[in-house]
């Protein structure tokens, strides 16, 4: 019997646990996400076909993904600007291989105004020109560009925007790929082809700082094969990060873009030597599929687990109100501890910690910050008032024993103790990773079984990772497209080769990872 079997076997005869969120993963991995972002609150589909409302919770850890990546791009010299939301469609023209890329995706513009008709209001004042609602900008800016380089002196230019884009999904799924999506895009310009490699590596660099150190995911960091770059790019480089059930999802990119778009808008300047020559140059983003990965990473079967530096309260404390003459002292011994919290510091900012003061069951509430995965949830009652203490339960290990803590040694300890989810969850993920990748797999038959073999669920499969040699011909293409399965990079951390190709069994002078992706 396979594992997966053997694990199938289990699930359908074990005692049924009762868990926050159903289906549980094991059940359908699909849905689960689903109901993980509801039962936090996250997000929830709009009117529109494909597009998302977020909400406050959800929105607020975009917004600190905005100011961790904020911080880390103008410590590295970039600053923020905003270019139009539409694009003219003679600018993509411009630019053959990359608008081929996006045809596909593209949302287009043609009237200006609403006219009525027999009490319908439909589309008039056709445009001269289409314009395409942007599906990401190198074209727009680099028009700007163009305008704005004119010398080696005016060189580097780097700069960033903070943007929403719109790319044509036929199957949506909240936060991984949706109609529209909020990201960020570093657009930069640059004298020398060195140079521009450089800051294609150095942004690079930046998203698997942020990825690991922040986000708690580990990532395999590396360079895209030619048919998977980004479109009209000479060289991208990625983040792959492996999600629970196995598969593989792309977290951040970036892209050193050659002359050619510097050739398509006519970013041209006065070198040192006096000669008028093209730029190169570069771009790279990282959008709201971010919050899918932290999900599909860390959550669990009862809701979503967040890595404190990206929760957007860190410790929740909810008051136990039985009896309508203690909730004046609970209450007020509850506000002093979160005031208390607030002037502690994790990761250099203040600790965020509120009172869940609301007129509803305090085991409700407490459910409800679980399903948003706050780290800390602290409960206060009239004992814990009168005991000087708190009662605290970790998100990262919630079948665990609460406990109850000395108050001053709580606030006291409770960076250290965020220090210590964050790193947990990090350590968790990267053990799961390790336990799904495959190095041994030695050959074509051997690498199709495992992924024909991994089931439509990976969480109760073998699905993950195979890392190998490739050769780089297209018989071994054919092959990968006949499983589903892609080439997700080259790592930057090669192991010692030969190599040898696990799909045509020739000689091979480099590893890729291979896996089933989002």
């Amino acid at each position: 019997m396979t594992a997966q079997a053997q694990t199938s076997a289990l699930t359908k005869h074990a005692p049924k646990t009762r868990t926050a969120i159903t289906p549980t993963r094991a059940e359908n991995y699909a849905e689960w996400y689903q109901q993980v972002i509801k039962g936090a609150d996250m997000a929830e589909l709009s009117g529109v076909r494909g597009c998302m409302v977020i909400k406050p919770w959800g929105y607020g850890i975009w917004e600190l993904i905005q100011s961790e990546l904020d911080h880390r791009f103008k410590e590295t010299g970039h600053d923020n600007a905003y270019f139009p939301l539409f694009i003219p469609l003679s600018y993509l023209q411009k630019e053959a291989d990359h608008v081929e890329g996006f045809a596909k995706e593209c949302a287009v513009v043609t009237h200006h105004r609403l006219k009525t008709i027999d009490g319908k209001l439909v589309p008039d004042g056709a445009l001269e020109e289409p314009l395409i609602v942007r599906p990401t900008s190198e074209t727009v800016i680099g028009e700007a560009f163009a305008n704005w380089v004119q010398s080696y002196r005016d060189l580097p230019l780097l700069i960033n925007q903070w943007a929403n884009v719109v790319r044509w999904e036929m199957r949506p799924r909240i936060f991984l790929r949706t109609v529209e999506f909020l990201w960020q895009e570093g657009h930069t310009v640059h004298e020398s082809m060195d140079d521009a490699m450089l800051e294609t590596k150095k942004m690079h660099g930046v998203y698997q700082d942020f990825a690991v150190n922040v986000a708690a995911l580990p990532v395999v960091p590396g360079e895209k094969i030619a048919p998977e770059r980004f479109p009209g790019a000479m060289n991208t480089f990625t983040i792959e990060a492996m999600m629970q059930d196995g598969r593989a999802l792309q977290a951040g990119t970036s892209h050193y873009l050659g002359q050619n778009f510097a050739r398509a808008a006519n970013i041209k300047f006065q070198n040192r030597a006096g000669d008028v020559v093209l730029a190169h140059t570069t771009s790279w983003g990282l959008s709201t599929r971010m919050i899918g990965a932290i999900i599909m990473a860390h959550a669990d079967d009862d809701g979503l687990k967040l890595p404190p530096k990206l929760a957007p309260q860190q410790v929740v404390v909810v008051p136990i109100l039985r009896d309508d003459a203690d909730h004046q002292a609970v209450l007020a011994y509850a506000e002093s501890v979160v005031a208390q919290l607030k002037q502690q510091q994790f990761g250099g900012k203040p600790v965020r910690a509120r009172v869940d003061g609301r007129d509803m069951a305090s085991a409700d509430k407490r459910w409800q910050w679980i399903k948003k995965g706050v780290p800390l949830i602290v409960e206060i009652g009239p004992r814990d008032v009168a005991n000087d203490q708190v009662c605290v339960q970790r998100r990262d290990n919630i079948s665990g024993q609460k406990r109850f803590v000395k108050r001053d040694e709580f606030v006291g300890s409770v960076a250290a103790e965020l220090a210590e989810i964050q790193a947990a969850l990090l350590a968790a993920a990267t053990q799961f990773r390790e336990a799904r990748t495959r190095t041994d797999i030695q050959n074509y038959d051997q690498f199709k079984k495992f992924f024909e073999d991994a089931g439509e669920n990976g969480y109760v499969g073998n699905l993950g990772f195979v890392r190998g040699g490739w050769c780089g011909c297209e018989d071994s293409l054919t092959k990968l497209d006949a499983l589903a399965v892609t080439i997700r990079c080259i790592p930057d951390a090669q192991r010692a080769g030969p190599f040898t190709c696990l799909l045509t069994g020739k000689p091979a002078d480099q590893e890729v990872i291979f896996a089933k992706a989002y």
